[in-house]
């Protein structure tokens, strides 16, 4: 039986949110694709270049927050009920978070669209980085409160059907789907609180007229505490990807599911107490606290090594299994003609390289550097662009059947899509790249010359690089209606008997009786990451309201 059979309720809402993420990717798409032929002048015609911080804002914010959340909600919801073979509590509570999050995004979509197509006086051309002092229509911070509300809510979803299973399996370890499920959750949940406050008392009865000023290295401060674990947000279904359904598309089984527990361990622990290395070049921080947030930083290099050696060692056990021999030959074996498995290890490789280039921007005296140039737009490709859309897109040629119950249609082009997008964003980033490093700087709507002109004979002439990058955008693009034609052509195919459906995921070489026991002790690891960000933002926070005024209005308060 396929997974829409046993779960029709879930499997409703699962195609819900997996609607609304491929309905953002499109739009998303198109704007990316828009602002790189506007930017890089081979096409200027389609918006002016005032137009153009408006479109670049909805890029980020359908792309960036729309769909890799609704995507993330589709992928754990399934997840969760598969893993535990258990329904959620409440259907109508599924709706709500649903209904939340769709309504919160349409609000912050209208008030994106409304600059550009209406009369009505919108204004969200803040980018993604929603923080003073740009401000955006009332609007587009109400829908964005409502979007996380709607995220918390999914959470609380997912712990609930976890405790309801808990209830019938007192001494069992919790299923790794839905270990890794629980834990993106709690990492989220610390995470966006300040978002959640920034919004919610400031930047939104700031926008209302209800207070006249706010502090912009506050809300920046409090914007970059989620900004970073965000990120992880995104990319942990990607993990949760690689982790699960990977290893069995590859022909073998997950080479140890006690280390993918460390790893999203680390991730609750590690990734929001790093915020600071996004502020390196804002005055009225210490030099001190940006230090500690590059030290723990770098300490996330550890999640990331440990899924590169474990997700590698599954694909080779299963590239053994399918016959493959010799150090290298099992490679050669691995079945290269499945879309959902060439897309999610092409997606793995252009990861390793942003995690090099995050190296880079970690590091402060590198970072002062590349900071403000096409260097972070080029990094950001390769992660949230590559390594957790691909792995999203590719992994939902297998998922889709299990939710639809239909056949994956034109494999032929599911196939060619993640290698067409692998190509598009190597040339892509590969110009950002080297744009950023000649000091070509980012968030521009107009194509500048070098900043660094001595570093022109080693890295090129600047009209190649935006060749480069328009040639990127268009093929990109063109891979994103590849992905679309094929998903619309198996929704929109009736069941005719002969699918695709097996979810069943293989038990891991070293399963989780090999994992100590408290690496399920999530209240721990929960608390000790919540010392850790106290640690690391407390007296920086605290030192950011001593020196100026909380609210406004109201006097600093006394050292």
């Amino acid at each position: 039986m396929a997974f829409v059979d046993d779960y029709p309720a879930e499997a409703r809402v699962t195609r819900a949110c997996y609607a609304v993420s491929l309905t953002a990717l499109v739009i998303g798409g198109l704007f990316g694709l828009i602002q790189a032929l506007h930017r890089t002048g081979i096409y200027r015609d389609l918006i002016t270049s005032v137009e153009y911080y408006t479109v670049l804002t909805g890029h980020g914010v359908l792309l960036a927050l729309v769909f890799t959340i609704f995507g993330l909600c589709a992928l754990y919801h399934w997840g969760t009920t598969r893993s535990l073979d258990q329904p959620v509590r409440y259907r109508w509570f599924s709706w709500l978070w649903f209904g939340l999050m769709l309504v919160g995004a349409v609000m912050a979509t209208i008030a994106i669209l409304g600059g550009l197509l209406s009369e009505v006086d919108f204004s969200a051309a803040v980018l993604y980085t929603f923080y003073a002092p740009l401000e955006a229509h009332p609007l587009f911070y109400a829908g964005l409160a409502l979007f996380v509300v709607g995220t918390w809510l999914a959470g609380v979803d997912w712990f609930w059907q976890y405790f309801d299973w808990r209830d019938d399996n007192s001494d069992a370890r919790i299923p790794l789907q839905t270990f890794m499920v629980l834990a993106t959750m709690i990492m989220w949940y610390i995470a966006s609180v300040s978002v959640a406050a920034e919004i919610l008392v400031f930047l939104l009865p700031w926008s209302l007229g209800i207070i006249d000023v706010v502090d912009p290295l506050l809300t920046r401060t409090m914007f970059w505490y989620f900004g970073h674990p965000v990120v992880y947000f995104w990319l942990l279904p990607a993990y949760f990807l690689w982790y699960s359904v990977l290893p069995k598309l590859s022909g073998g089984r997950l080479f140890s599911d006690p280390l993918a527990r460390v790893v999203f361990v680390l991730f609750i622990l590690l990734s929001t107490p790093v915020g600071f290395h996004h502020q390196f070049l804002d005055p009225g921080i210490s030099e001190g606290f940006k230090f500690i947030a590059m030290t723990n930083t770098m300490f996330l290099l550890l999640p990331s090594l440990l899924t590169a050696f474990t997700v590698i060692a599954s694909i080779e056990h299963g590239g053994r299994q399918l016959g493959g021999e010799g150090y290298l030959g099992w490679l050669t074996d691995l079945p290269w003609g499945d879309g959902a498995f060439a897309g999610m290890v092409l997606s793995g490789l252009m990861f390793a390289a942003g995690g090099f280039s995050g190296m880079v921007n970690a590091g402060m005296n590198v970072n002062y550097l590349v900071h403000n140039t096409l260097w972070v737009p080029g990094h950001f490709h390769l992660m949230v662009g590559t390594a957790s859309a691909l792995t999203m897109m590719a992994g939902s040629y297998w998922l889709l059947p299990q939710v639809t119950g239909k056949r994956l249609r034109f494999r032929g082009v599911a196939l060619v899509q993640p290698y067409l997008w692998f190509v598009g964003v190597t040339f892509l980033a590969n110009a950002m790249f080297r744009a950023g490093l000649a000091g070509v700087p980012r968030r521009t709507a107009v194509a500048t010359e070098y900043r660094f002109v001595e570093f022109q004979p080693v890295l090129g002439d600047v009209t190649e690089m935006r060749l480069q990058m328009g040639l990127g955008a268009v093929l990109l693009f063109t891979s994103l209606l590849l992905y679309l034609f094929v998903v619309l052509a198996t929704w929109f195919t009736g069941r005719d008997g002969s699918i695709e459906a097996d979810g069943t995921i293989p038990p891991a070489l070293s399963g989780p009786e090999h994992a100590p026991e408290i690496l399920d002790n999530l209240k721990l690891w929960t608390a000790l990451a919540i010392v850790l960000v106290v640690l690391a933002y407390g007296a920086a926070v605290y030192g950011l309201v001593a020196n100026g005024p909380l609210v406004p209005g109201l006097p600093p308060v006394q050292p």
